[in-house]
Formats: structure tokens, C-alpha cells, sequence
């Protein structure tokens, strides 16, 4: 294991991932400007109801919140392997319900769902801004940011509840959790009416919607020394964001032996059971129809697949020093230590030796730095969707990330320099 980072920290690319968080407060923005990035580099869309070409260069499909993005090579075989990226664009967060305007006693609520897994506590009291997708009644979608402070989830002061301090806070999603924004009667069509005259859209166009809560506070270095990143949705923004890096570096180099692809999915926090899911069809999909498309047939596709590997990034917990004991002994994952490599046994996360030697190998190309991650052993672990990958697919997967504090909150932490030794290691991986 590598214990020394040549690389000088380069801030142009913590920069560049602060201008992409603050840019992508939903999935869908976040698939958009990613999207942005590869067209610049020369990608170009592709439709899933359309008829695919054998044609070399780079090439995305979009469906909601997935991306889904790869660059053939001139004279790449039908059955060349693929080297595949795989992240997810959700984040827990607040979700807006099909009947949103609510309200009681003279204040006006906004109806939200709770998604994924949220530190529920860490979006009380903080600015919010609402984004995601506006579905018209012609079937189009239109994307929306109001990103100024127009929600709140207000807590209860002390003085209404002595027991906060003595027996800590308890929320409950349904009464505690609506935000605010407003005073007054409660009028049904309120929010999308107001959404509507924000974007430009004609009254009574809106037919369905997928909104949901962000903190507006941009992202920031912390510290004395600025060594450490604050900001929200790195879980798991900062990994889709190093892929597209890497992806787009790959897809200007010549001669490359395998395929890179960037897989970034939609709802893993909440199972991935979707068909913007790592557990649904996507990625299968478009993985088969490049192979057909380039004249392949059955026996190239499980060529391709059983020489594929991919990297399934996702941030990790760095240890933290005020419960140092929640973590394994041995294995204390530290912010600008490098990429972490996910461990499991059990199958929460899918690396096993052979996926070890080969994120080893990346770093070591790269002179990237490395970690092992595992979890106590008293401990539940969570999971990615790299064991979903893996048995889906039948696609040797190793599951990597970088270690970060706070995960699920409204605002996450991490160290700096991690981003840029991550696109560094997944370059790496994707060069062979």
C-alpha cells in the first residue's frame, strides 16, 4: 500500500468540483452538466429509441437522473472488454409530495416525502433552496433552481422542550420535518404556479413534478490551513464528477485497450430498484447494444463482459475523532490519505483480492495514495452498487471511494486533495 502522495495538491480541480456541486442540486442537474462536460470533449448524444451506429468516438444516453456515457476507439473488436465508472447523482434529501401546499395556523408549508437516508437533524434551522424536473403536458421535461433561501424546517426553541438537552432531539418525519415558506391562506396550486412563473412557463402547464430541498450554502474550504472541503451532496457528486474528469481524459488518448464507460445512476440511496437504477437494465442495456451495434453477437458480448471490471465509487467514512470507537481498530481511513478501498466479506461491497490487485495497480500507475476501509465488526455496513453491479451483471467490480465525515448530512466533509487523487487513480484505471 502506497503511504506518500507525490502530487502537489492541485486546487483547479477542487475548484472545478465546488463549480459542479453548486451547479447540480438535483440528479437531473447534475446528469445535465456532466452531459455539458462530454460534449465538450466531444461526446455526442445518443437515443435509446433510435437505431445505434458502429461508429468510433464518444457517446451518452440520458434517462432522468442516469447517465450512462462511453468512447469506442477506431477498430475496437466486438468483443473488446469494458472499464467502467460507476456512481450514483441522488442524495438524501427533502422530496416534494404530489399535493404540496399544506400549512397550519397562519404559516404556509411546502409537503415533502423524506428520501433515502438523511441526517434529518442536519436540515433544521438552514436556508433551502427547491430544484429538480418540471414534466409539461407535452411530455417535455424543463429543469428548475430557485437556489435563494425560499424554504425552512424550523426546530422547536428550548423553552417549548427542557428535554432536548438531557434526553436529545427526536424528530418525527411526518410532523417535524415540513419546511416553511411562507405566511397566509393555504391555496392548492400555490408552489407549482410559483414555479411556473419562475421558470417562464404558462400557467397550467405543469403536469408532474420530481422536487426536492438543497442548502444553499455553497461549497467552501474548512480549516486553518484549507486543507479540508465542506459542502453538500459530495455523497456522491464528488465521485460522478471525478468519473466524467477521468472519462473525458480517456477519450483522448489513442489506443486504449478497453472501453471506458461512466456509469452514474439515479435512487441508490434508496435501493436502486429503479429503471435509472444500478439494479435495473440500463447499464446491461447499453453495454449489449454497443456490442451489437459494432457487429458483435452473443459470444462477444460475454467476451466483452467477462473481461470488464468496474470501479464502483462511492464516498466512505474517514475516522472520526470524537467516535473512534464505531471504527474498525485497524482501519482508520483519513481525509487526504488518498482513495479508500472498500472491504466486505459479506458482500456489502463486492471487492475481493483479485478487484484489490487491480485498484492497487491504478494507484500505483498513478502514484495516487491508498486506504482500506472496513467496518467494525459490531457495526452494520453499509452498501454501494457495486455488489448490484457485480451480480447483475456478472462484472468483476471493486468497490473504492474517498473518506469523508458527516455522510447523509445536509453538508458533508472531506479533505481536499482527495478529488484530485481520485480522477487521478480512476484515469489511471481506465488507461489499463
Amino acid at each position: 500500500m502506497s503511504t506518500s502522495a507525490p502530487y502537489r495538491f492541485d486546487r483547479r480541480h477542487t475548484d472545478d468540483l465546488m463549480t459542479f456541486l453548486a451547479a447540480a442540486p438535483s440528479p437531473y442537474h447534475a446528469v445535465a452538466v456532466a452531459a455539458e462536460r462530454l460534449e465538450k470533449a466531444g461526446f455526442r448524444q445518443v437515443w435509446e429509441t433510435d437505431v445505434w451506429d458502429a461508429s468510433a468516438g464518444g457517446k451518452y444516453v440520458i434517462r432522468g437522473g442516469a447517465l450512462i456515457a462511453w468512447h469506442v476507439p477506431e477498430g475496437t473488436d466486438p468483443h473488446t472488454p469494458f472499464r467502467i465508472l460507476g456512481a450514483h447523482t441522488d442524495s438524501p434529501n427533502l422530496r416534494v409530495k404530489p399535493r404540496p401546499d399544506a400549512g397550519a395556523h397562519g404559516w404556509r408549508q411546502i409537503a415533502v416525502e423524506i428520501y433515502g437516508g438523511p441526517l434529518l437533524n442536519s436540515w433544521l434551522d438552514r436556508d433551502l433552496g427547491l430544484a429538480g424536473r418540471l414534466t409539461l403536458r407535452d411530455g417535455s421535461h424543463r429543469l428548475v433552481n430557485i437556489d435563494r433561501p425560499l424554504l425552512r424546517v424550523p426546530q422547536l426553541a428550548i423553552h417549548l422542550d427542557r428535554t432536548v438537552t438531557s434526553e436529545g432531539l427526536k424528530l418525527d418525519k411526518q410532523r417535524h420535518m415540513q419546511p416553511i415558506w411562507g405566511l397566509g391562506e393555504v391555496h392548492e396550486g400555490d408552489l407549482i404556479h410559483f414555479l411556473e412563473e419562475e421558470t417562464g412557463i404558462g400557467h397550467g402547464e405543469v403536469a408532474g413534478w420530481d422536487l426536492m430541498t438543497h442548502s444553499i450554502e455553497p461549497p467552501a474550504y474548512l480549516g486553518r490551513d484549507r486543507e479540508l472541503l465542506a459542502g453538500p451532496r459530495l455523497d456522491n457528486l464528488l465521485s460522478v464528477h471525478a468519473a466524467t474528469a477521468a472519462l473525458t481524459a480517456a477519450s483522448a488518448t489513442p489506443d486504449l485497450p478497453y472501453i471506458p464507460v461512466l456509469a452514474a445512476f439515479d435512487h441508490e440511496e434508496n435501493g436502486s430498484q429503479a429503471d435509472t437504477g444500478a439494479d435495473g437494465p440500463l447499464l446491461g442495456s447499453v453495454l449489449e447494444r454497443s456490442v451489437f451495434a459494432r457487429g458483435g453477437a452473443y459470444e462477444d458480448r460475454a467476451r466483452a463482459f467477462a473481461a470488464t471490471v468496474c470501479l464502483s465509487s462511492d464516498v466512505g467514512h474517514a475516522v472520526h475523532p470524537n467516535y473512534a470507537e464505531r471504527h474498525d481498530p485497524t482501519h482508520h481511513p483519513r481525509p487526504n490519505g488518498g482513495p479508500i478501498l472498500k472491504v466486505n466479506v459479506n458482500q456489502r461491497y463486492a471487492t475481493d483480492g483479485s478487484g484489490q490487485a487491480v485498484f492497487a495497480a491504478a494507484c500505483e500507475r498513478a502514484g495516487v495514495p491508498w486506504q482500506s476501509f472496513v467496518s467494525n465488526n459490531s457495526m452494520p455496513c453499509g452498501t454501494t452498487i457495486g455488489p448490484i453491479t457485480a451480480a447483475r451483471h456478472g462484472i468483476r467490480t471493486v468497490d473504492i471511494g474517498v473518506a469523508c465525515l458527516s455522510m447523509h448530512s445536509a453538508r458533508e466533509l472531506c479533505g481536499a486533495d482527495d478529488p484530485y487523487l481520485l480522477a487521478n487513480a480512476l484515469t489511471a484505471f481506465l488507461h489499463g
